[in-house]
């Protein structure tokens, strides 16, 4: 049966990977699982006395991420980072169960389900070391319940939102009534807990101050430029800034100011994206696509993520969970870059961490590997962005007969 085959191989990497962050098997490069035994336990216990660790630089998350800093607390039998990498492990699973129900649906593949299975562990412990892979579980679900319940997937990605601010990417290719009544689920269900922790709990908006004071982190794609400038003479260095290795020297402002237009133009071509999508949709008797949510939300997702001052190995956690879901709808225009992604991730465990040190020295095998990871994010953004442009040159929407087949009624607006 596809599903036992499935669970079998998804049982067997994630038992590796469970022996590798518990330390009973050994993983070169630097312990990745450092951030959950010192600095998520650090934070535990600031949360733990009612307030945000203002006073830390690399807490630059919003306040939702306290659940999942607090949740080893439900697991009171085990020390705090078993604990930790157990629910990370539920979330992981609970990844998969998701993926398999919307395979099982009339017109979704389990595809994504496989696409999960075999290119989250691409990333070696880091899958389990970060909380990325609970945000990932929710915009999973969320994703997957937009086609038809556009106040759930709202709500979801409001919630995700909380926990790490990119989940607000998914709402990118929702449109029309559906897409108002997303966004007003999203607003509430985010901005209410917000308002209510900066009123009562000190520091929650500490995050804010953060993420702003962070500059160009060693592995991003302005970084290269500065790695390459190292070897010309640029006199700059790395060093552990804002909770990452980061460049600190003379134009580094500059490139981290490049890195924020390239993302300002990144929000404007999904703007006229979306503006031009609803001008077309007008003159159109079928309804969009049903995985057009989940298309757009990969690509906007993907574009934020290369044009970022910081392109963190557990950022693709978020890629592949999405290329997962676009997997799971077998009219989706996303596998080219959805295969770019999954090599980035193989390549990422490369350059992190078995050769973090070559990236941190900026010499011949550390930039081969930045050159090639952030090469291949590069050409799955423009890929996935020039199918979400130009539907009708990867194979077009499918046309209502089909959409109705697929879901055994008229296609919603809510999609």
């Amino acid at each position: 049966m596809p599903w036992a085959g499935l669970l079998a191989a998804w049982a067997v990497t994630r038992a590796v990977l469970l022996l590798v962050v518990s330390g009973v098997v050994g993983f070169p490069g630097p312990d990745v699982t450092s951030d959950v035994s010192v600095i998520y336990r650090d934070w535990y216990e600031v949360l733990r006395q009612g307030v945000f660790p203002s006073g830390d630089v690399a807490w630059q998350y919003p306040p939702g991420a306290a659940l999942a800093v607090l949740a080893p607390a439900a697991l009171p039998f085990l020390g705090y980072a078993p604990a930790f990498f157990v629910l990370a492990c539920a979330a992981d699973l609970a990844v998969l169960c998701l993926l398999r129900y919307g395979g099982r649906r009339p017109g979704r593949p389990l595809r994504g389900a496989w696409v999960w299975t075999a290119g989250a562990p691409l990333l070696g412990p880091t899958l389990y070391a970060r909380y990325d892979v609970m945000v990932t579980a929710v915009a999973v679900a969320a994703l997957l319940a937009g086609t038809r319940r556009p106040r759930v997937l709202g709500a979801l990605a409001g919630f995700g939102a909380l926990l790490k601010v990119w989940p607000v990417l998914l709402l990118a290719g929702v449109r029309a009534s559906a897409g108002r009544r997303a966004w007003t689920a999203a607003a509430v269900t985010a901005a209410v807990p917000v308002a209510l922790c900066a009123a009562l709990v000190p520091g929650a908006l500490s995050f804010l101050g953060a993420q702003g004071g962070r500059g160009t982190e060693v592995e991003s794609l302005g970084a290269l430029v500065l790695h390459v400038a190292r070897h010309l003479g640029w006199h700059g260095e790395v060093r552990l800034h804002y909770g990452s290795m980061e460049f600190i020297g003379p134009h580094v402002g500059a490139v981290s100011a490049g890195a924020q237009a390239l993302t300002a133009a990144a929000f404007g071509w999904l703007l006229w994206w979306r503006l031009r999508s609803r001008r077309t949709a007008r003159h159109q008797v079928p309804s969009p696509a049903p995985h057009t949510v989940a298309d757009a939300a990969f690509t906007a997702v993907l574009l934020f993520t290369v044009t970022s001052r910081v392109i963190s190995p557990q950022y693709l956690v978020w890629l592949v969970g999405l290329g997962a879901v676009c997997g799971t709808f077998a009219g989706s225009r996303m596998r080219l870059p959805v295969g770019l992604v999954l090599a980035a991730a193989f390549v990422t465990v490369l350059e992190f961490p078995v050769y973090f040190g070559n990236v941190v020295a900026s010499d011949l095998l550390g930039l081969t590997l930045l050159f090639l990871r952030n090469g291949l994010l590069v050409a799955a953004a423009v890929g996935a962005a020039r199918r979400l442009w130009h539907p009708a040159a990867e194979g077009g929407q499918p046309s209502l007969p089909e959409q109705t087949a697929a879901h055994g009624r008229q296609p919603s607006p809510a999609s």
